[in-house]
């Protein structure tokens, strides 16, 4: 019983999407920690990462979106110090909610996304927030920072539309 179940999976799963994901991955991960952290504005970089999480969510469902940003999320949190699990919860809740969301109530398209992906770098902010708060003391600083990593992310986020969005059509 327990070996049908597990072929059943294995069936399922296409290698050579996984391994474009992977590579997606991979690339993205590389460009967040090694160009966007050069490119300030105001103090501030851009964070693409949740956008992407986003995009996964969308275009590959609530469930694979999740999984990607689960694995996307464990390499963010080993990347940046100062999280231990943060971006591993935070990832996958916010590709499951895109995901929900674009079967239900928005397109796929891109300025879907756009707005989508300005929701998630929103909740990410606030959540940063949150979590320094909670650890730190509360200043009104926090808040314009989170904006303005928001705004500077936006641009960036429409760039890692495109990848997903033809690498779901793929079979």
């Amino acid at each position: 019983m327990n070996t049908v179940i597990q072929k059943d999976i294995l069936e399922k799963i296409n290698f050579g999407k996984v391994s474009r994901y992977a590579l997606y991955l991979i690339v993205v991960l590389i460009l967040q920690n090694i160009l966007f952290t050069q490119m300030r504005l105001l103090g501030v970089c851009p964070l693409v990462l949740p956008a992407v999480a986003v995009a996964m969510g969308m275009f590959e469902g609530a469930t694979w979106g999740a999984v990607f940003s689960l694995v996307m999320g464990i390499f963010a949190d080993m990347a940046f110090i100062e999280n231990t699990i943060f971006f591993t919860l935070l990832f996958p809740a916010l590709s499951f909610l895109a995901g929900f969301v674009s079967n239900y109530y928005i397109n796929r398209r891109f300025f879907a996304y756009m707005g989508a992906a300005a929701g998630g770098l929103l909740i990410t902010a606030a959540a940063q927030i949150l979590k320094t708060s909670a650890m730190d003391t509360f200043s009104p600083v926090m808040i314009t920072t989170g904006l303005l990593q928001t705004l500077w992310s936006l641009p960036f986020a429409a760039l890692v539309y495109y990848p997903p969005s033809r690498l779901s059509r793929l079979e």
